[in-house]
């Protein structure tokens, strides 16, 4: 005779139970994780400012003045350590262009919290240069921006700060 066995006891529905448990725990605390550590990357007036690059496009491409902006970035950027990072701004016609001011943005597309910005000083004639020190490893968004008068031109970049 033999004798009927519980389901319970096998060792495959055992582990097939504790893989979806494992899931389903495993799932709840990402949801967590995303609820609790949100970066908040999103701006208060994302609908004012929307409507505004909307309305103002095609005034500013109308008084775009054809400058070419070239980023001039180091290789490579260490953690913590200063780098130089220089822009030459020239016009149409390639001549050294002198806006009102220069300023370097970085952005940490991960954590909004570790955003700055550095104004740049004149080198030489259209050049502008600044000494930038990244205080964390990861990617990062750089946006150099020439303002003249109200209006203003940008030229980006993306780097990786402590990666080879």
């Amino acid at each position: 005779m033999t004798e009927k066995q519980s389901p319970w006891r096998n060792p495959w529905v055992l582990g097939w139970i504790g893989l979806l448990v494992v899931f389903v725990m495993a799932n709840f605390v990402m949801i967590y994780l995303a609820i609790d550590r949100n970066p908040g990357l999103v701006v208060d007036d994302y609908y004012e400012r929307g409507q505004d690059y909307e309305k103002n496009m095609l005034k500013r491409q109308a008084r775009n003045p054809g400058w070419k902006m070239k980023i001039k970035a180091p290789e490579f950027v260490d953690v913590a350590v200063p780098a130089r990072f220089s822009i030459k701004i020239v016009d149409k016609q390639g001549y050294p262009v002198s806006p009102d001011s220069v300023t370097f943005y970085a952005y940490r597309p991960a954590n909004v919290d570790l955003d700055f910005s550095v104004p740049m000083q004149v080198i030489d004639s259209g050049v502008y240069e600044a000494e930038i020190s990244f205080p964390n490893l990861g990617v990062w968004d750089i946006l150099v921006s020439a303002k003249q008068g109200d209006d203003e031109y940008n030229q980006s970049h993306r780097i990786s700060a402590g990666v080879k």
